[in-house]
């Protein structure tokens, strides 16, 4: 028991009940515990330093000058507008949901035709749903193309 003077003729005795406290680092630490499993197993690998600066050190590469062709995607409010080369073509929306079978067609038409290449960036609006990018990305994977960079989208 922990007794507080202040000087004066009264005193106080306080006892500080540490269990509901212990009980809530307890929750708290099991809580993060089993959610750094699941952060870890929906992690989605992506190459989002493909386009970056290069760094000393980093290894020289060949690059084919069809890999120097960027394939955009952009989920835009309209749906998704795909950029290749000079090219730029628009994926409508259906309604209120994304295209996906068409955004799949389209850059499944440009791998046929550049069957080498294997990155893409996407880019999205932050007003967006989180569901678009994803769903973006899982049609970019489909398609062939596994390194994909996120970037931030402009607005249009």
């Amino acid at each position: 028991m922990a007794q507080i003077d202040d000087g004066d003729s009264r005193s106080a005795n306080v006892e500080l009940n540490l269990v509901p406290f212990i009980d809530l680092m307890s929750v708290c630490i099991t809580f993060l515990l089993i959610t750094a499993v699941w952060t870890q197993v929906s992690m989605i690998s992506i190459g989002s330093s493909i386009y970056g600066k290069k760094r000393e050190g980093d290894p020289e590469l060949n690059i084919d000058p069809k890999d120097n062709i960027v394939l955009r995607v952009d989920v835009v409010k309209k749906g998704h507008i795909v950029v290749f080369g000079t090219e730029t073509f628009l994926v409508a929306r259906k309604g209120e949901e994304l295209d996906d079978q068409r955004l799949l067609q389209e850059l499944s038409r440009i791998k046929e035709r550049v069957p080498d290449k294997d990155d893409a960036i996407i880019t999205i609006l932050d007003e967006l749903p989180y569901d678009d990018l994803i769903r973006s990305m899982d049609q970019v994977l489909a398609a062939g193309f596994p390194q994909i960079g996120v970037a931030p989208g402009e607005s249009m």
